[in-house]
């Protein structure tokens, strides 16, 4: 028996992971797209004048098997994806991107949605969060063809299609390529010098699973991160650093024609939708709203930060030069020699900060602080099932109240791809019979394993990265949104990052670090000294920084500006972009798009400014924090009231001035990281 098509009888009816095998997909898919269907024959030959709840509220609340099926497989694809789900998700994208446009481009469903939206035109009836998700529909249908003539609407319907097939296509070849590659270094080898014997026990565990000896470093973050920081032996920074670079591209994962395919896909699409490219076509429903704003902001944050950059640059060198170093400094010698120029600027060995940072503290840690913001309660639970044995599994309550089921899953797999990410199994929603349906939270990352001589110890950006991401995980646990489409994390692009960035500023704050950052072995308290300079860190080479990001911003905008056709050579149009604002050497045979899955795979496009757009939002909401105090339960509450818990059910600047008593400003940001002082240099 298919456990989707069965009711689930699990706790809080969770998915029955055990009983969900991979040939159960395909088959859920087809009953369930074919359930959709009926659903969407209902509302078009529904009885009455179309209205809100006949018609808008009933597309919102279609589907809903559909919904749990893909829900469910795109998240279990993205860190479960064997070869056998990678070949069910090439069978199952297609019937998706189908029905997606049956129902976008069904005459009789746009007629209902269009009579409504015009109506509201007329007589302004809805207001709030009804108003927001009329106009959200009726866009997305416009945006799916709705309104081109039938030769357009063929057209969009092969472009959706192409599209959809070579976004799954890049990110299975970047997940291949990170996999295809390792390094084996013997025991006794003289290229492990300096690297720190945590990450020497894994690389013998990875060793150990494939029948070696010594020592294995493969493309996994924590395994590239380890060798480039701390590494002594240069040829063999440079020998990872060039094959993490070069990944899917000119190899046999290669990944270049996918991205021209996919930029011609989407420029098309704009096209036919009217816009000159696929840029402003992203953007018209963003909080910056336009091509201009996003400039305007790239532009003021490269003001300020690129001299800075080239100076802390400049320091770096001659202070690598000053300890001996000879020869052009290139950007595997960059982690290698920060590492020590911070070690001697604030006497502070980012390594041997890891013993206070023992995930299972940390998880205590970054609890106690929502806990203590927000009145969480995290209750383990050994009775939900999960898809992986290392997932770790919680209730989640707000006093009383059933809130989430949050799943966390730490550490990388090779059927896990690359990063961190919050995803969920179900959205928090209101049902037909005026239920709270409490949602399904989940965050997977691929932070430092343990070994069988240590726990998992936490470096301080994966410490950050979990917080980064629970940021993201609070948007969806506290969302209190009648309407799916616009709970938790459904809010614009360039605000959803708000919640995740604020969180990690309490990194730095010895209120939130003297509740869990003690020695793993000691029990000894995180020592005063260092959570001074840990905060001293902030501006640390904050110039450069500040630099890298943009320059991706940046990027993510060439791509999604230029004519597609004018797409060549992937390369030499990264480095027109990338030598705008470099402060290094350029090395040779290296490409980054290739596995930018935020760009070519995920939902980033025309929207990677994001990160830096909700910096500035966040860095001038957390200065509210700041004034009132950064564990103040009033200015928690607020923001719990005026943005975690509306998801998109508010328009993001309304929500942003409801929280901080204006619009936003940059210069909490540049304050923050240092930078005032530049913005005339």
């Amino acid at each position: 028996m298919n456990p989707f098509v069965e009711k689930w009888t699990t706790p809080r009816e969770t998915p029955p992971f055990n009983d969900i095998k991979t040939e159960h997909y395909l088959p859920a898919f087809e009953q369930a797209i074919a359930a959709a269907k009926k659903d969407i024959e209902n509302i078009v030959n529904h009885k009455d004048t179309p209205d809100f709840e006949n018609t808008i509220v009933a597309l919102d609340r279609s589907g809903e098997q559909l919904s749990t099926v893909a829900d469910i497989f795109f998240n279990i694809l993205e860190c479960n994806g064997d070869d056998e789900m990678q070949a069910t998700a090439e069978k199952v994208q297609p019937l998706l991107v189908e029905y997606e446009n049956e129902v976008y481009q069904h005459p009789g469903l746009f007629a209902r949605v269009k009579a409504v939206y015009e109506q509201q035109q007329i007589d302004h009836a809805l207001q709030g969060a009804e108003q927001i998700l009329l106009k959200k529909t009726y866009d997305a249908f416009v945006s799916g063809g709705a309104n081109l003539p039938e030769q357009d609407k063929q057209r969009y319907r092969e472009l959706t299609m192409n599209l959809a097939n070579r976004q799954l296509d890049f990110g299975q070849r970047a997940l291949k390529a990170t996999n295809a590659w390792y390094v084996h270094l013997e025991k006794d080898s003289p290229r492990i010098a300096g690297l720190p014997e945590s990450a020497l026990a894994i690389a013998a565990q990875k060793a150990a699973e494939k029948g070696l000896d010594g020592y294995v470093f493969g493309l996994s973050a924590p395994d590239v991160n380890a060798v480039l920081t701390y590494a002594d032996d240069q040829s063999l920074r440079e020998e990872v650093y060039m094959h993490s670079s070069k990944k899917a591209y000119h190899d046999e994962f290669d990944n270049c024609e996918n991205i021209k395919e996919i930029l011609k896909c989407r420029e098309e699409i704009a096209h036919l939708l009217g816009y000159e490219h696929y840029a402003n076509y992203a953007l018209r429903n963003r909080m910056a709203k336009d091509l201009p704003h996003v400039y305007q902001l790239l532009d003021e944050l490269k003001a300020a930060a690129l001299p800075a950059a080239k100076r802390e640059i400049t320091e770096l060198k001659q202070f690598a030069k000053n300890q001996g170093f000879e020869g052009e400094f290139q950007r595997w010698d960059l982690s290698y020699y920060m590492e020590k120029l911070r070690q001697e600027k604030f006497s502070l060995d980012m390594e041997k900060l890891k013993v206070y940072f023992p995930l299972n503290q940390v998880i205590d840690g970054v609890f106690g602080l929502a806990s203590t913001l927000y009145d969480l309660r995290f209750v383990p639970s050994d009775d939900i099932q999960k898809y992986h044995p290392e997932v770790l599994v919680y209730e989640v309550f707000r006093g009383d109240k059933f809130m989430s089921v949050l799943y966390l899953d730490f550490h990388p797999r090779s059927t896990k791809r690359s990063g961190a990410w919050m995803t969920e199994f179900r959205d928090q929603h209101y049902d037909a019979d005026g239920n709270d349906v409490r949602p399904w939270v989940s965050l997977v990352m691929n932070f430092t394993p343990p070994t069988p001589e240590q726990p998992s110890l936490l470096t301080v950006d994966e410490v950050n990265t979990f917080l980064h991401e629970f940021g993201h995980a609070l948007n969806g646990m506290l969302s209190e949104v009648k309407y799916a489409t616009l709970s938790g994390t459904h809010s614009p692009r360039d605000f959803v990052e708000l919640p995740s960035q604020l969180n990690e500023n309490w990194l730095t704050e010895p209120e939130f670090l003297k509740t869990f950052a003690r020695h793993y072995q000691t029990g000894e308290l995180i020592p005063e000294k260092y959570v001074e300079q840990l905060k001293n860190l902030n501006r640390f080479m904050a110039g450069y920084l500040c630099v890298r990001q943009l320059s991706f911003g940046y990027l993510d905008m060439m791509w999604h500006t230029m004519p597609a056709a004018k797409v060549d050579d992937i390369r030499a149009l990264e480095r027109s972009v990338f030598d705008t604002v470099e402060v290094l050497p350029v090395v040779p045979g290296t490409c980054m798009s290739p596995t930018f899955g935020h760009l070519f795979s995920g939902g980033y496009a025309a929207g990677y400014y994001g990160y830096k757009w909700a910096e500035m939002l966040e860095a001038d909401a957390f200065a509210l924090f700041k004034e009132t105090g950064v564990m103040n339960k009033e200015t928690a509450k607020r923001y719990l009231e005026t943005i975690l818990s509306k998801g998109g059910s508010v328009d993001a600047m309304e929500m942003f001035v409801n929280f901080r008593g204006r619009e936003p400003k940059i210069d909490a940001l540049l304050e923050r990281d240092g930078l005032t002082n530049c913005r005339a240099c």
